[in-house]
């Protein structure tokens, strides 16, 4: 390109800053592969193959059913993060960074991946740049339609989302219920809660508080309420769209609701919350907050993944403080929960 001489000509990086950050970003862009490896390690269970101890790939591939070379190609990449390591024999074994791999411990990661990686992420995250030149998800350019319609269209993609939902949240229920702030009784209504993982752990250690469990009746028909004694009698389900209505209640949770959905939605959302409130209650909307700053954070890497299949994204603290307050609500404050997500609480305004 010719220079313009009216364009101020700037600061010149030397041909050694180039070539890094070539090289730079040459290796960034081959990071996509790492999680095609997951996934596929997911996919045909070497983890659980490798739960009795080391083995060879050619022994993990007559476990699995897969092709021995290849197999071992992929073991020799997941090795460079610390999934798995080979000895000098050859062998294979689980570490403990990727012991959630297997599918038969608790917090298992492996439903989680599977989602994460599924085509309904996958593809729209290619087109990323048709969010940039058009302003909307790539999700509806895809698939011909937006996400939750496809989902309800599709029973086995939806499967994948809700089992991996599941799992991508099971290890955060402990520490998010632990940080909210619960009074001694009352009413607490999760809505749009899933399979009631986290429900569960909030009746448990709460015994004073009964629960309603608030969700479309084909996801509340794989709920997990059931047969646990320490929370028999206080729970019960509601059937419904949290786009019409909410049960009342006397703290209201929304766990990964509002990145879902973009600011008029949520505004919608959280009127409804703020209708369903009863006298002194509480919504605690249990989402990433973005820090603003530069430090990694996978909120920010989150966000794109809702910018290119869904309508909504991850906030800043400001962003929740518009949002409540053009809700009815104000944010009251917001609390760590020694996860990726805080507490971010709200009252009602007036």
């Amino acid at each position: 390109m010719p220079h313009d001489e009216n364009r101020p000509a700037g600061h010149q990086p030397t041909e050694e800053t180039l070539r890094r950050s070539s090289a730079f970003l040459v290796d960034e862009a081959l990071g996509f592969v790492f999680p095609a490896a997951l996934r596929a390690a997911a996919d045909t269970g070497v983890a659980d193959a490798l739960a009795d101890g080391p083995a060879t790939a050619a022994e993990l591939a007559a476990a699995t059913g897969t092709d021995a070379r290849n197999l071992y190609r992929v073991l020799r990449l997941l090795a460079t993060r610390d999934v798995v390591a080979e000895d000098e024999q050859g062998r294979f074994t689980l570490t403990e960074t990727g012991q959630a791999l297997r599918s038969d411990v608790p917090y298992s990661a492996r439903s989680a991946v599977r989602m994460l990686t599924d085509r309904t992420f996958w593809r729209p995250a290619e087109r990323m740049a048709h969010c940039l030149t058009e302003g909307t998800t790539a999700f509806d350019s895809v698939f011909g339609m937006p996400f939750f319609d496809h989902f309800a269209r599709d029973e086995e993609t939806a499967a994948v989302f809700h089992v991996g939902m599941a799992a991508m949240s099971d290890p955060e229920n402990a520490p998010v219920a632990a940080a909210c702030d619960f009074p001694d009784t009352g009413t607490v209504v999760d809505v749009g809660g899933g399979h009631g993982g986290l429900l569960l752990e909030v009746l448990r250690r709460n015994p004073g508080l009964e629960g309603v469990l608030y969700d479309r009746a084909h996801v509340l028909a794989g709920h997990r309420l059931d047969g646990d004694k320490e929370v028999a009698g206080r729970w019960s389900t509601a059937e419904g769209d949290f786009f019409t209505g909410v049960p009342a209640g006397d703290v209201l949770l929304l766990k990964r609701i509002t990145h879902d959905w973009d600011d008029d939605q949520c505004a919608t959302l959280l009127g409804h919350c703020r209708r369903a409130l009863r006298p002194g209650g509480r919504v605690l909307v249990l989402d990433a907050v973005v820090p603003r700053d530069n430090a990694p954070h996978q909120a920010k890497t989150l966000d794109l993944m809702m910018m290119a299949s869904l309508t909504g994204r991850e906030r800043t603290e400001a962003d929740f403080t518009e949002l409540f307050d053009r809700a009815g609500l104000r944010l009251s404050r917001i609390l760590p929960t020694g996860t990726v997500l805080s507490v971010v609480e709200a009252v009602a305004a007036d």
